[in-house]
């Protein structure tokens, strides 16, 4: 029988995910010979045997990879025949360009989960159970290729059982990089009152001060949580209180899903989610009977409807949950407006007057990556946070970028992009980059990015917003400097998340972004490609009392938009007027004066200006608190909507919000319950939406919409505006790999700086963009269409 031999190369995430076993078991039960080895590209391949047997290799390689693999490019070529007589793994080969992907953390597997279990089983209650299938991997990761050596498993030496495994190409340990067992791995360890430095299992203790109503400090994938149980009221107070966390939830993590189901309705796509490897925190409707047991302390949520849940993703997690029997709040460790602890000396000093214990462990953490969070919209996923679990997971580009691209990305939800040809690696969640423990954690974030994927940047990406750290980091680079309108990156990050260039219809709803003229927008219709945009409306822009002061206290956005919406005679029996009266008038003259009162278009403050007039909430805690509580009030049975023409702005239609407000504030003055109000505006900005994107269709014939931005994590509005859209004939992207908010604006940035370089479609949108203007308003209706 003649032989063939075939070089194969595999290019993905093949690096630590069970691919070289796979290929080892593949090729010996063919009865091929070659060898199979890991370098900086991805997997190498030289198989050569009989002709039939060596096809029947090269289709089960895309047929059936190991779960976790994601191939992204598989070339073959001839190679000499050797006369080889058996098949083996050579040693990883390092040097060269670059282009290994490393994959993210794993939840611990099924199989895993019987050794836990398993009395007989030697890693029987072992906190760091894993295999090929499942287990940290970016976390870990220092360097590539995917070997012990570069991972924070360095300094465990592997005893023989486990060496025994990961030489034995029949085991499911074979080449996993952090195997281990209690002999030679981590180990646990407890830190705190009545058990710190005793003899035993940590985790007794760990479970008993939780049940005693103690915060505990745990120490998982990419850094410490604090946890106390979620039933226990006092005990999720005094977390709230201790980390000044006033009102944003707190994720609930669950022992398994018939536990998140006692809590929440989950539906399919939810609990492929909550099941799923990646293993985020899932935003999940909240079961209506407040009496069900396990109950959740009022603490954990505060009267939200929503709850973010997330399942066990360790061995540590599942035999602290399995003690326990109950739910825990499981949260990041840190301090409100910092980012995660990771580092052992650097959390008990950071998180000391916050947790009562620690339960820690002894392998050291390389990169902190935060839980990512993820909610469904019509059976796709929704990101809100996207982190653990999904980074370092590259994103594809519609153009490729000629020259490598970092983009800083903007500064709350903060990510930032890296790109190399046509992959873009947005980097995990670094926070709100307002201080510089965050602006390091940044840096050191792009550092090893740079590392890992061996991408020197050519070309930096920035917002445009002067003040961001972001900003001022990037004009530090010696690299040309692309900067990039706010809005524009919000529906490039749209169009990149859905793999396309445009030219599309963009609407760009958020809270602010620096424009391109110097004010602040937010509420924008923009005619945009990858590579440009004109805006072609917006809502119409207001003042901002107080600047800044503003955001944190919405009602200032009420007193600005009241005023004008009833021409400086606003009704003394609002409620909101009776409850800043105190300060109603100054701040109204602000506004009427322009005095630290900058001028805005953002849709963000509009939610917050209706929130504060329906008497939802004056002042907020956190960021968009008062449009999230907004949109929980409003009644989804009601379908009607207040009516909003749009009008000629000069050469830009404009969204009239100030007709909205007057709506909302008359119908509250005539006893329409709040749950009304809110539905029906909710209604009319999906209504503005699909309107304005109607016009843009008559002047540039563009069927294509993009909705991108923090508001678009409104699932009410989000939902209606697509069905809106969709019956009038339109095709609509929303995200579903990244964040609608500005967790994904460093994509955008990267897209963009990418497309510059080539030919825009825009160009020619342009031109009938201007030339449609002056038609634009000739037979409108009130609504716009």
């Amino acid at each position: 029988m003649s032989r063939r031999a075939v070089a194969v190369r595999i290019e993905g995430i093949v690096q630590g995910v069970g691919f070289r076993p796979f290929v080892y078991g593949l090729a010996t039960r063919l009865g091929l010979a070659g060898l199979v080895g890991n370098d900086e590209r991805g997997v190498f391949i030289e198989v050569e045997g009989g002709s039939a047997p060596v096809e029947e290799f090269l289709a089960a390689l895309t047929g059936d990879p190991p779960p976790l693999a994601v191939i992204e490019r598989i070339t073959t070529g001839p190679a000499p025949v050797t006369g080889r007589r058996t098949f083996a793994i050579a040693p990883s080969a390092a040097g060269g360009d670059r282009h290994a992907l490393v994959s993210p953390d794993v939840a611990t597997c099924d199989a895993c989960l019987r050794d836990l279990t398993d009395p007989a089983d030697r890693r029987c209650g072992y906190a760091f159970t894993n295999c090929t299938g499942c287990g940290p991997r970016f976390t870990i990761v220092r360097d590539v290729p995917y070997d012990r050596a570069n991972t924070t498993m360095a300094g465990f030496r592997m005893c023989a059982d486990c060496a025994g495994e990961y030489h034995d190409p029949g085991d499911r340990r074979f080449h996993a990089q952090p195997v281990c067992c209690p002999a030679c791995g981590p180990s646990l360890r407890f830190h705190g009152p009545g058990g710190s430095g005793a003899a035993g299992d940590p985790l007794e203790p760990a479970v008993r001060l939780l049940r005693e109503g103690g915060v505990l400090a745990v120490k998982g994938l990419g850094g410490y949580h604090l946890a106390a149980l979620a039933a226990d009221e006092p005990a999720v107070a005094a977390l709230r209180s201790r980390k000044h966390r006033e009102d944003k939830p707190f994720a609930v993590m669950a022992g398994d899903v018939a536990a998140a189901r006692r809590l929440c309705v989950v539906d399919r796509a939810e609990e492929r989610l909550l099941t799923g490897p990646a293993r985020p925190v899932v935003l999940l409707r909240r079961l209506p009977d407040a009496s069900v047991a396990p109950s959740v302390a009022p603490s954990v949520a505060p009267g939200n409807r929503w709850l973010g849940v997330l399942l066990p993703y360790t061995p540590l997690h599942h035999l602290l949950l399995r003690a326990l029997g109950q739910p825990i709040v499981l949260t990041s460790g840190n301090v409100s407006d910092e980012p995660i602890a990771y580092r052992d000396e650097d959390a008990l000093e950071r998180l000391g007057g916050i947790a009562d214990a620690f339960l820690t462990h002894d392998r050291p953490i390389h990169i902190r990556t935060d839980d990512s969070v993820v909610r469904v919209f019509r059976g796709r996923d929704l990101p809100i946070r996207r982190s653990r679990g999904y980074v370092p997971h590259p994103l594809p580009l519609a153009r490729a970028a000629r020259r490598p691209v970092l983009a800083c990305g903007a500064e709350l939800k903060h990510t930032f992009c890296l790109v190399k040809d046509d992959r873009a690696f947005v980097s995990h969640h670094i926070g709100d980059l307002e201080n510089y423990e965050t602006l390091r954690s940044f840096t050191e974030g792009v550092d090893h990015f740079r590392r890992l994927f061996d991408i020197t940047p050519e070309v930096v990406a920035h917002d445009l917003h002067p003040d961001y750290l972001s900003t001022k980091w990037a004009l530090d680079q010696d690299a040309d400097l692309v900067g990039v309108q706010h809005h524009h990156a919000h529906i490039a990050s749209c169009l990149a998340d859905n793999g396309v260039a445009g030219p599309v219809a963009g609407v760009a709803f958020d809270g602010l972004g620096y424009g391109s003229d110097g004010t602040l927008w937010g509420g924008e219709f923009l005619v945009a490609d990858l590579a440009g945009f004109e805006r072609a409306g917006h809502l119409a822009p207001v003042p901002m009392p107080g600047g800044a002061t503003a955001i944190r206290q919405p009602w200032r956005m009420a007193a600005a938009y009241l005023d004008l919406a009833y021409d400086g005679d606003v009704p003394e029996d609002l409620d909101v007027v009776r409850r800043n009266a105190g300060q109603w008038a100054a701040v109204v003259a602000l506004a009427r004066r322009g005095v630290n009162a900058p001028l805005t278009s953002s849709m963000g403050r509009l939610f917050d200006a209706v929130a504060a007039v329906a008497g939802v909430r004056d002042a907020i805690t956190y960021e968009g608190q008062a449009a999230v509580e907004f949109e929980q009030l409003a009644d989804p049975a009601v379908d009607d909507a207040y009516p909003c023409g749009l009008v000629s702005a000069g050469t830009r239609f404009a969204v009239p919000g100030v007709e909205l407000v007057r709506a909302v504030a008359d119908d509250l003055r005539a006893g329409v319950p709040r749950d009304v109000v809110a539905a029906r505006f909710h209604n009319a900005v999906a209504r503005v939406v699909a309107d304005g994107c109607t016009l843009v269709r008559k002047a540039c014939g563009l069927s294509t919409v993009a909705l991108s931005g923090g508001v678009f994590q409104n699932l009410l509005l989000l939902g209606r505006a697509v069905t809106l859209l969709e019956e009038r004939g339109f095709t609509v992207l929303t995200h579903h790999r990244v964040p609608p908010n500005d967790g994904g604006v460093s994509l955008g940035q990267a897209a963009v700086a990418a497309a510059m370089a080539a030919n825009s479609p825009i160009r020619g949108v342009r031109r009938e963009l201007s030339q449609a203007r002056h038609t634009w308003f000739g037979g409108m209706s009130e609504t716009g269409t």
